[in-house]
């Protein structure tokens, strides 16, 4: 089978990877450091399957379009993407489903905005109701700090027109666990769960980011967690959009955070995560392709196997990152990561430089991932690749799986 990824990141460089153990892949536009990358347009690929990687061309209708034209595709059409394009949507759809989530509201003005601000108690969550590449949440325990972000978000300063609708939340406190859940329309089977880290910082210092490391499995997440996470969380979303003429095929991420009251959901997004991706997928025994054209077919079969030890990868940031990340280093020492025994090195923000050097071209720049029978082996494995690799002010956090 011929598999169509499209996307430019370290997420889409390790579908292609693991697809690529039983399928022909290309990715598009990939990136220089992805091997089978084009920079044509998805729509004129010729492929088996398409994969869609990010949201945004998701919520732009790709999937849709490339289904009108016969395609079998693994992504949610623009109906079903809208989850993650409106996070008030997304919580007027889980609320009706009954799915266990924060007390939130939404709002378009600043008065009554900070009115229900200054009702709660910290820690503040506010949120962009539009895509912010997955850095539209500021939590705070600074009422100052939450007011400013309203404002800053509203006025349009922040994020343009993806902030001018907030959602401010009840903060939840508790450790969070991500499930990847992949849907035919009708039903879901679970991915490995993951364990990610979204801030900049060590200690979880800092503002968010896209995510800055992350390891599979997680201890608090067994196979009873899971298949409640499907049962009270996933399958009812499912249904809710079915209820409502949504056809979901793709993935159904579920961030969840383990209050003292029970899991919560945090968020639903509608693709692989990044980097949670990087560190589930690889684990997979069975056929990758295989699963995600039956998904895509509306046909599901058995749950997918995973292999029984651990991955932990470390995001390698630009300076800079988030806010405004410096590009144009030359990036060394990649290859010597790679040599290294249970290393692997996934490529996101990366540009060909002079002589066809490597150099940086975005804010999450690499991703090095280590496996080991356990997260300590594993984590011990990245950071030997980490190591091996430098840049001038190259980001790393040093606390990735620590806790773990």
């Amino acid at each position: 089978m011929r598999v169509c990824v499209v996307g430019s990141g370290g997420r889409e460089h390790a579908l292609a990877d693991v697809l690529g153990r039983h399928h022909e892949v290309v990715v598009t536009p990939g990136n220089v450091g992805i091997p089978g990358s084009t920079p044509a347009d998805p729509e004129t690929v010729e492929a088996d399957l398409y994969v869609i990687g990010p949201e945004a061309p998701l919520v732009d209708g790709l999937a849709d379009r490339l289904r009108a034209a016969g395609r079998l595709v693994f992504g949610p059409g623009a109906d079903g993407a809208r989850l993650e394009g409106s996070k008030a949507w997304m919580k007027e759809v889980v609320s009706a489903a009954g799915v266990p989530t924060a007390a939130y509201e939404s709002f378009t003005d600043l008065e009554p905005a900070l009115g229900f601000l200054e009702s709660l108690q910290p820690p503040y969550v506010v949120k962009t109701d539009g895509l912010a590449a997955g850095k539209g949440v500021l939590v705070t325990d600074s009422l100052d700090e939450a007011r400013r972000g309203v404002a800053d978000y509203l006025s349009g300063s922040a994020f343009g027109d993806a902030g001018r609708t907030v959602v401010i939340e009840e903060g939840l406190v508790g450790p969070e666990l991500s499930v990847l859940a992949v849907c035919d329309g009708t039903r879901a089977v679970a991915l490995a769960p993951a364990q990610d880290f979204k801030r900049i910082g060590e200690g979880d210092a800092g503002p968010n980011t896209g995510g800055m490391g992350a390891y599979s499995p997680v201890t608090i997440a067994d196979d009873d967690v899971v298949a409640d996470v499907i049962d009270r969380f996933v399958q009812p979303t499912l249904d809710e959009l079915r209820r409502r003429g949504i056809d979901y095929r793709g993935v159904l991420y579920a961030g969840l955070m383990f209050t003292e009251t029970g899991p919560r959901l945090i968020e639903f997004n509608v693709r692989f995560g990044d980097p949670e991706t990087q560190v589930v997928l690889p684990r997979l025994r069975s056929d990758l392709g295989d699963l995600l054209a039956r998904a895509a077919a509306g046909r599901l079969g058995g749950a997918p196997e995973f292999a029984d030890d651990a991955v932990v990868t470390v995001v390698l940031a630009a300076e800079g990152y988030p806010v405004a990340p410096r590009t144009g280093d030359v990036i060394r020492g990649v290859d010597d990561a790679r040599a290294l025994e249970d290393v692997s090195v996934y490529c996101a923000g990366v540009a060909a430089g002079d002589d066809g050097v490597l150099v940086t071209a975005g804010g999450r720049v690499l991703n090095v991932c280590g496996r080991g029978v356990d997260v300590a082996a594993a984590r011990a494995a990245a950071y030997r690749g980490v190591a091996a690799i430098s840049w001038p002010g190259l980001v790393v956090r040093r606390d990735i799986a620590a806790s773990a």
